[in-house]
């Protein structure tokens, strides 16, 4: 009896294609091939480096899958160098750039080939990849966002065909700038933390002059401490409900009472013995 059970497996899905591949072909179809090849050459070798295993390439697509969801990211990150290295050395009037997505997810397993959403949405995510770019979805970039020292960028929620929309993210590479609409965040959102440190020290300069009269009144016998407060509080209600000035009766006897208790408090030893 055989098992016709499918079976799946948690895989990292990374997908390449080559970006205008169509018109680079009618341009220069010999050249173009030999670009390919020599690229092809060098993606698998990174790959395999990483510990991974190319499952397919037709036409212009590359598909690999990766165990570790950081290598597979620190795989791409390298291949667009790699690329972009190689096409610096020989420039064409057209270079060849890939894009490339990588997604996390469960696939069915065919022998060595692998099949589902889990490939479906990395195939979507690289058509949202600009040309010598990097997009990963949100189950790659909660694994990796706090291994990897790149920057993303949030897309949101982006329509792709035939697959549900899913929040998306785009390495940030080689210092490339934020598209218009997209959320910088990681390193990106470092400088808006400095812009807003002298807010913090305007904030803090009343805090300090707080702290300056609280040390000044510690310093107080508690007596003239607690009086000076509460004169001071009678002032600013008087100023702030009413418009007539009834505030020196109620403080001029909260101080003579201080002071009173002040003097009888020192008066010298002889004379209360003598009293007595």
């Amino acid at each position: 009896m055989t098992d016709d059970k499918v079976k799946r497996r948690l895989t990292t899905v990374l997908c390449a294609d080559v970006y205008g591949y169509s018109r680079l072909m009618e341009a220069d179809e010999t050249g173009t091939l030999e670009t390919l090849r020599r690229y092809r050459t060098a993606i698998a070798r990174l790959v395999e480096r990483h510990d991974g295993r190319i499952v397919n390439t037709w036409g212009d697509a590359i598909i690999a899958e990766f165990a570790s969801v950081v290598e597979a990211v620190q795989c791409a990150v390298e291949i667009q160098q790699e690329i972009s290295s190689q096409a610096s050395d020989a420039p064409q009037a057209s270079p060849m750039q890939f894009r490339i997505g990588i997604n996390l997810g469960d696939v069915m397993v065919d022998g060595s080939d692998i099949y589902g959403d889990g490939v479906n949405i990395a195939s979507r995510l690289q058509e949202l990849a600009e040309p010598g770019g990097v997009v990963i979805s949100s189950s790659v970039y909660d694994q990796v966002h706090n291994k990897l020292s790149v920057g993303f960028d949030c897309l949101g929620q982006r329509p792709m065909k035939n697959i549900a929309p899913l929040t998306s993210y785009r390495l940030t590479l080689g210092g490339q700038a934020a598209a218009p609409g997209s959320v910088a965040i990681e390193e990106r959102a470092r400088p808006s933390e400095r812009a807003r440190t002298p807010r913090l020290e305007e904030r803090r300069a009343p805090s300090r002059a707080t702290n300056v009269v609280s040390d000044w009144l510690t310093r107080l016998p508690r007596p003239v401490a607690a009086a000076l407060t509460v004169s001071a509080f009678l002032i600013l209600i008087n100023l702030f409900t009413s418009h007539k000035i009834w505030f020196h009766w109620p403080v001029a006897a909260i101080l003579f009472g201080v002071v009173l208790r002040m003097v009888l408090g020192h008066r010298p030893e002889s004379d209360s013995r003598g009293e007595r």
